[in-house]
């Protein structure tokens, strides 16, 4: 998470239907589709930060070296090879007891993803005390932006479900099954200048490598105009 409190198969029952601001449909839907992202390995990935063997991929599961040690390890992801502005991602993930991780949204090679991007958050919000845990810091946030509407975090140790939407500058996110988040970066102007990622509309997808998470059928379709 940057500068912060951070740290078999499952079928998608789910289909939630959103409506964007120009009264089209949109559609969070957690049936695999589009592009599998990790169908040639980690090929389709660039490792940013941290040292090589941090990321491994194994069954199909990709899951980044823990070290307690590691300093660095907030600074640690993978991002695509590819660019991408409007996109619906979905992925399943891991986290062990304690864990914080997250998913970068149209983020730079530089700086921090977190905030010269945007990062929906991963954390064990559900089995441990993290104190003074603001709202939009909890799973399933925009972190720092938007607080999810429910706390649908599942326990450590379970996979768990993430579908991710970006359409020009809306912002949907659904977990495990529940829409959870449907914001506007345009509503967050008082945030530009800390949060400059809310006005990029194209970037690369990360996933964070905070500490004990792993990741599976990660698919992403492009949407079209």
């Amino acid at each position: 998470m940057g500068r912060r409190v951070k740290t078999g198969p499952v079928v998608f029952l789910f289909c939630i239907a959103l409506t964007a601001g120009s009264c089209a449909p949109m559609r969070l839907c957690c049936q695999p589709q589009g592009v599998d992202l990790l169908a040639t390995g980690i090929v389709g990935w660039q490792q940013i930060g941290g040292a090589q063997g941090d990321w491994r991929l194994e069954n199909g599961v990709l899951s980044g070296r823990v070290s307690s040690s590691d300093a660095r390890a907030g600074a640690r992801w993978m991002a695509t090879v590819e660019q991408y502005d409007d996109f619906e991602l979905s992925l399943e993930f891991r986290i062990a007891p304690g864990a914080d991780s997250g998913v970068f949204v149209r983020a730079p090679l530089r700086g921090d993803p977190t905030y010269a991007g945007m990062e929906i958050q991963i954390l064990d919000d559900s089995t441990r005390d993290w104190g003074q845990l603001r709202p939009n810091q909890v799973c399933g946030s925009i972190y720092g932006v938007q607080a999810p509407s429910e706390r649908m975090g599942g326990k450590a140790g379970q996979w768990q479900e993430l579908v991710i939407r970006c359409r020009g500058s809306r912002i949907a996110v659904a977990l495990n099954g529940r829409k959870v988040v449907d914001a506007d970066t345009t509503f967050y102007p008082y945030l530009y200048e800390t949060h400059p990622g809310l006005t990029r509309q194209r970037g690369y997808i990360g996933l964070q490598h905070h500490s004990g998470v792993e990741f599976r059928n990660i698919t992403i379709e492009p949407l079209g105009t």
